[in-house]
């Protein structure tokens, strides 16, 4: 019997003038302001983490990589993926499906958006056209449409055991 689990994600990070900005695990160079986090901020990256943990019953990533361990100070969040995404294999799951959101002023995210997916895809070792990434801004509304912080949600599908 096949048995499907779905996990949602959500992470937002304060953006800072100078920082670098990496999203789905791709530098955006042009960008003045990037993610503030314990880790390289990756705000995307965050919400597939807890959108697989989640769906895996396996709690979320600040249990898994806690913002007051130094081991994870400044540490690439395609690391943390990978090291998650063990976690989520060795318990029998198989990955279905991944629908993403990122809501941010700036940078513009679409042309990079297979790039993003080719990224995270590769650690997870699938193929780039299970993951779905969409691109909003906050329209001057709230902290993103301030261009205050950046703004990921994840919903996941994974499924264990075989078809019937």
């Amino acid at each position: 019997m096949m048995n499907f689990r779905v996990g949602q994600g959500w992470d937002r990070h304060p953006l800072q003038k100078g920082r670098r900005c990496i999203l789905g695990g791709v530098h955006f160079e042009e960008s003045p302001v990037g993610p503030l986090g314990h880790s390289d901020g990756d705000a995307m990256v965050h919400a597939l983490i807890d959108a697989l943990l989640g769906a895996a019953g396996l709690g979320d990533i600040g249990e898994h990589f806690p913002d007051t361990d130094s081991r994870y100070s400044g540490v690439d969040s395609l690391d943390l993926l990978t090291v998650a995404w063990k976690t989520v294999t060795e318990k029998g799951f198989t990955f279905g499906n991944a629908d993403c959101t990122i809501i941010c002023e700036q940078p513009k995210i679409s042309p990079r958006k297979s790039a993003m997916r080719e990224k995270m895809a590769t650690v997870l070792g699938i193929d780039s056209e299970l993951i779905n990434i969409k691109a909003t801004r906050g329209e001057g509304l709230g902290p993103e449409g301030r261009g205050e912080c950046v703004t990921a949600l994840a919903t996941v599908l994974l499924s264990t055991g075989k078809i019937s």
